[in-house]
């Protein structure tokens, strides 16, 4: 490996997100994708193939791959933890989906391994290095609502099993709209207020038994083993709090909706799974509000990868840090602690808000 040029990178997991991934990194100057792993040798062949990427094979294939620096971990929940030790191990840093991990004690155990080893490990979502939600914190900053003291965040659908064609995973440990969903809102919320200082929730659950709605399983039946329904009070270090509901309960579909409100005005930012996205001012100037377009980059997942390798090569931190996703993690896990002890929880850990992003940013352009 070096310490100067464009960055290896290599894939574990071939399935559908890794597509929405390739896309991306395979076009990012700063990045050089050399490898697609997967226990599906030939899906990892056929994405290998599609993008143009010289390696495909096992997992000890690319972890023995001396060019690799970034092992960008696509495996399900379960075992996000497994994979990126193995990745830390074999000397690599790690760009991991969410969620970061399923309970705290492997979450630390991961941010342990990789400050032990000297590596990084970091960890989507990464929307939040996009024009659309960099543009609405920006705005924050600027003054443009006053004091930020509120939020509310929403996310409502009957859930991704009438579509997906293999959704058991998102309806199991690691899954949940609270662990699936939740990253996206909550990263987007501490980026705005800062740490979490407790939570209260409330949990419940449907339909213990679903139907896969797609795909050639369509019909078939599958257990639903955690809560497909998390609402929580949010409170801050800061003194804010927020609202937030995550649901794959509801037969009316609301998602993307996080506003913030402040002493002279209120934000609506765009969708938080996402990159782009206008905010809408509401001041009192006009009732329908003063939309702001976004300014930055448009790029999309993946965006913190080559984030985080331009922060490799300055010896800078990447933005989207393992200590931000732990702590998303930490919320989540208290969130569902006191859904089920019915008691507020406090959240233990804490993180450092990262740099606005510059406005000229674009992962597109050459740094190394």
């Amino acid at each position: 490996m070096s310490d100067s040029g464009r960055v290896g990178v290599g894939v574990i997991g071939a399935g559908v997100i890794s597509g929405e991934y390739l896309d991306n990194l395979t076009t990012f100057p700063d990045l050089d994708v050399l490898f697609v792993a997967d226990i599906d040798l030939a899906r990892a062949k056929a994405q290998a193939e599609k993008y143009g990427i010289a390696g495909s094979g096992t997992v000890e294939e690319l972890l023995r791959h001396p060019q690799i620096e970034i092992v960008v971990n696509l495996t399900i929940p379960a075992v996000h933890v497994e994979v990126a030790l193995r990745a830390l191990a074999a000397g690599k840093n790690v760009w991991t989906e969410k969620p970061f991990a399923l309970d705290r004690e492997s979450g630390k155990k991961l941010l342990a391994a990789a400050a032990k080893l000297g590596l990084r490990v970091a960890t989507a979502p990464d929307t939040f290095l996009g024009a659309g939600l960099q543009t609405a914190l920006r705005l924050i900053r600027e003054g443009a609502i006053g004091t930020p003291l509120t939020a509310l965040a929403l996310m409502q659908s009957p859930g991704p099993d009438s579509w997906h064609p293999s959704p058991e995973f998102l309806f199991q440990e690691g899954g949940g709209p609270l662990f699936d969903i939740g990253p996206y809102y909550l990263t987007t919320l501490v980026q705005t207020f800062g740490p979490v200082r407790r939570v209260t929730g409330a949990a419940s659950t449907s339909r213990p038994v679903r139907v896969i709605g797609s795909g050639p399983r369509a019909g078939a039946e599958f257990d639903v083993t955690v809560p497909s329904h998390h609402s929580a009070l949010i409170e801050f270090e800061s003194g804010a709090s927020a609202q937030a509901i995550f649901s794959f309960e509801s037969h009316r579909r609301r998602a993307g909706v996080v506003e913030v409100s402040g002493t002279t005005g209120t934000i609506a930012f765009p969708d938080p799974n996402i990159f782009d996205g206008e905010s809408v001012v509401f001041d009192g100037t006009d009732d329908d509000g003063r939309k702001v377009p976004a300014v930055g980059s448009k790029s999309s997942r993946g965006t913190g990868v080559a984030e985080m390798a331009q922060a490799i090569r300055a010896g800078r931190p990447e933005r989207a840090s393992g200590a931000l996703a732990y702590h998303v993690l930490d919320i989540m896990v208290s969130i569902a602690e006191s859904a089920s002890r019915g008691e507020t929880v406090t959240v233990e850990s804490s993180f450092e808000q990262a740099a606005a992003v510059p406005v000229g940013w674009d992962p597109t352009v050459a740094t190394l």
